[in-house]
């Protein structure tokens, strides 16, 4: 009589647990890395979705921040050809092409090839990235790039602790076929009040900020990104205007872009690219290409 017992309770967990299967679902198929360059993961469903044309604006156009294109433009080479390579945190003033770069480097590195992936991750879905790391780890053909835009922490956010034991502190650490690329406005990634709450609240000051910032150091390259002078903004306006091919007098242009830039009270890539495209409007120019 047990063995009959214990035989319909075995029968029953079955029933439950393929009843269970049925209401999960089966689990995404990958996608089909060699038809698509980028993908967009959504950590609802654990899934990649393809990009069939990336918004990018191409490398030379990036005016200003050759020290820094520089610098991500090699590390980027060396990941894609098997070499040692740092994870990135582009930082600085708002508008200079943090994410830009890192698109256009993409772009640059990959030269159509289809070796070098990118794939976009968004803030919101960061404690997804263990998932999406378990994905890329099956995938040893392909190298990828994943990019988080805008990354930054609020004080009861603790989804920062899952990015530090992601990029290096887990067990398993950072999958060998990739690399992870952030921009932020905040060199620390958490806001300064954040921080220095902790140095008048802790028990021991010193140690919780370190804890915080600490995050920061699983990025080997800091690449920082700065408000530019009147004479970088004036170059990425030329530059939009000869690639675009927008008639006018580079006095009456430069004049304009300046004009432009006094109503938005700062210079950065963003508000050249704003100004480029009134101008582009005003003499029904279509731009094309981008």
């Amino acid at each position: 009589m047990a063995g009959e017992a214990e035989q319909q309770i075995v029968e029953r967990l079955e029933r439950m647990a393929k009843a269970l299967e049925r209401l999960a679902g089966a689990p995404p198929a990958a996608p089909d890395f060699s038809a698509h360059a980028a993908f967009v993961w959504h950590a609802a469903g654990n899934r990649l979705s393809e990009v069939a044309k990336v918004n990018r604006v191409e490398l030379d156009l990036l005016k200003g921040i050759d020290q820094v294109r520089d610098i991500l433009l090699e590390n980027t080479r060396r990941f894609a050809d098997g070499l040692p390579a740092n994870n990135a945190l582009l930082w600085g003033a708002r508008g200079m092409g943090k994410s830009s770069l890192v698109k256009a480097v993409h772009a640059d590195v990959d030269g159509g090839s289809g070796r070098l992936k990118l794939i976009e991750i968004h803030r919101e879905d960061i404690e997804a990235l263990p998932e999406l790391m378990a994905i890329i780890r099956k995938q040893p053909q392909w190298k990828f790039l994943v990019f988080c835009d805008d990354l930054s922490f609020d004080a009861a956010d603790t989804s920062y602790k899952s990015l530090k034991a992601a990029l290096e502190g887990g067990i398993e650490g950072r999958p060998e076929n990739m690399i992870f690329y952030a921009t932020s406005n905040r060199r620390h990634l958490l806001p300064r009040d954040m921080i220095e709450n902790e140095r008048s609240t802790a028990i021991n000051p010193s140690e919780a900020v370190q804890e915080k910032v600490s995050l920061s150091d699983r990025f080997g390259l800091w690449l920082g990104f700065h408000h530019c002078s009147q004479a970088d903004y004036l170059a990425m306006v030329d530059g939009y205007v000869d690639h675009f091919g927008i008639p006018g007098a580079a006095a009456a242009i430069h004049a304009a872009a300046l004009e432009w830039q006094a109503t938005r009270g700062a210079r950065s890539g963003r508000v050249a690219w704003q100004f480029v495209q009134d101008l582009a409007g005003r003499k029904g120019v279509r731009l094309t290409g981008r």
